[in-house]
């Protein structure tokens, strides 16, 4: 008993030795900020593709995370969903607080500018412990089987603001308005994050979930963005 007790007590000390360089959004959905490590880490889930309003049209992936339908304007092209108790305005601020400034966004020709960073995902693992799958792992092309590229860069570009009721002259955050967290082609700039990618690869990149390495819809997993080590 002892023995227990002297484990438990070097536990806490532990973790209450993490606490300072960690910061948690509270709420259904978890947000959490590693100072010490440079990461944002996410709780999200699994998408589901075929939404029923679309009658069973599956559309091919634009973004990475989003809101869920009907809130996420484009939650019929993404892999993983976040709770909208999280917004993409708040991950922005998350990466400000590891020292990061926004770039800036791009919907349509030319490439969006910001500060690099990793992206990936923790996963369940059958063995039960949490596997980290980098993005080129999670997407292929559904025409040639071709995985998504390795060497794509992920950017902190930030979002434009938009004025979402034409008769005031209020604006808001985009993303905030669209539900938006990543963009892989610049379809949109109401998002926090683009790759380096111009609108010209999403003529021809046709990307869909590799079921092979993914869960099944609905399964929670982590989206962490991690500040990328010059």
């Amino acid at each position: 008993m002892k023995r227990f007790f002297f484990v438990l007590s070097c536990l806490l000390v532990a973790s209450a030795a993490r606490l300072p360089s960690q910061e948690t959004k509270p709420g259904p959905g978890k947000l959490v900020v590693d100072k010490e490590k440079k990461t944002v880490t996410i709780d999200v889930l699994i998408a589901l593709r075929k939404l029923p309003h679309l009658k069973g049209e599956i559309y091919p992936l634009e973004v990475i995370a989003t809101w869920a339908h009907p809130k996420g304007k484009k939650a019929h092209e993404t892999i993983v969903t976040l709770d909208d108790s999280i917004k993409p305005s708040d991950v922005h601020k998350a990466l400000e607080s590891l020292g990061l400034k926004a770039g800036t966004p791009v919907m349509g020709p030319g490439e969006p500018k910001g500060p690099a960073l990793n992206v990936f995902l923790i996963l369940p693992d059958p063995t039960g412990f949490p596997r980290k799958v980098t993005l080129d792992k999670v997407m292929v092309d559904k025409r040639s089987g071709k995985p998504f590229p390795k060497n794509i860069e992920w950017r902190f570009t930030g979002s434009k603001m938009v004025q979402p009721d034409p008769n005031k002259d209020a604006k808001v955050y985009g993303a905030d308005h669209s539900g938006t967290l990543m963009s892989i082609f610049p379809v949109t700039a109401e998002t926090v994050l683009q790759t380096n990618l111009t609108i010209d690869f999403e003529k021809f990149m046709k990307l869909e979930v590799n079921t092979k390495v993914l869960p099944k819809t609905g399964t929670p997993v982590k989206l962490v963005i991690e500040v990328k080590k010059k």
